[in-house]
């Protein structure tokens, strides 16, 4: 479909349509060998309350946005390269159905279809197109994925020290690195993760530790490589590089950074009852 369609008329003018309802707010679409191959309209699990997207499907990226008028005005453009999306089916739950998660490395998140077969046609087109995709470029499939925002209504503690009671007056945070919804007493810590953004980023207690610690090993093992070339160097004396930023006080957490949220059997109206 993708050789058949490539450089046609028909092609032109379908991105040609799609980049005319972004309006000036989104990006070219139009590009040498890219096929617009599927349009649709999806749910997608926001932090606040899920809400409705158009979607489109290029054989190279997937393109969606908000939806201000069906078919004629859409803004919020968002481009995800389709070599970085790896997706996961998600079981149903009482609000949602027919869910999966397309996750990338800057991104991840939760969308659903309006019907079974319709998340069946999505997903098939998205593996396909991304297995060609691979195939094409020589890359293997993406490992590394960054953690969905957990919705806010999922709770109404801090997911961390599960004492504090979110209000009005009393915010939600979201982790960067595990996604998980907190107070501001437990995500007081900024931490740099390039693969998400040049600036640090707001991470929770327990992530911030372990990020602490993945660093240090990293530079212990860079120290390591470096010692028989120091060890040479008469008068060179290496750091212990044994400080640590561990507490005795700190509290024993009650949701570890592994928990795997979104293949939880149970729904979110239920998750702290």
């Amino acid at each position: 479909m993708v050789d058949h369609l490539a450089n046609t008329e028909i092609n032109s003018q379908r991105i040609a349509a799609v980049e005319n309802c972004f309006g000036a707010s989104g990006q070219p679409l139009a590009l040498p060998g890219r096929v617009l191959l599927g349009e649709g309209i999806l749910t997608k699990e926001c932090r606040k309350k899920p809400k409705p997207r158009i979607f489109f499907l290029f054989n190279d990226i997937l393109v969606y946005g908000s939806i201000v008028i069906n078919k004629r005005k859409y803004n919020s453009q968002h481009i995800i390269p389709l070599e970085d999306v790896t997706l996961e089916t998600l079981p149903d739950t009482l609000q949602m159905k027919n869910r999966w998660m397309i996750k990338t490395s800057k991104k991840s998140f939760v969308v659903s279809a309006a019907s079974l077969t319709e998340r069946k046609e999505w997903i098939s087109h998205l593996e396909e197109c991304i297995r060609h995709l691979l195939t094409k470029t020589g890359r293997q499939p993406s490992t590394e994925h960054a953690a969905p925002w957990i919705p806010d209504k999922a709770t109404d503690i801090c997911m961390r020290c599960t004492q504090t009671k979110f209000s009005t007056l009393t915010r939600r945070h979201h982790c960067r690195k595990c996604g998980f919804v907190v107070c501001a007493d437990c995500s007081r810590q900024r931490f740099l993760m390039p693969r998400l953004s040049p600036k640090p980023l707001r991470v929770c207690s327990l992530c911030y530790r372990q990020l602490l610690a993945e660093k240090k090993k990293e530079a212990e093992a860079d120290l390591r490589q470096t010692e028989p070339i120091c060890s040479t160097i008469q008068g060179y004396e290496p750091s212990s590089g044994e400080d640590s930023d561990k507490s005795d006080d700190d509290k024993a957490e009650r949701w570890p950074a592994d928990t795997e949220f979104y293949t939880s059997p149970v729904s979110w109206s239920s998750f702290h009852s």
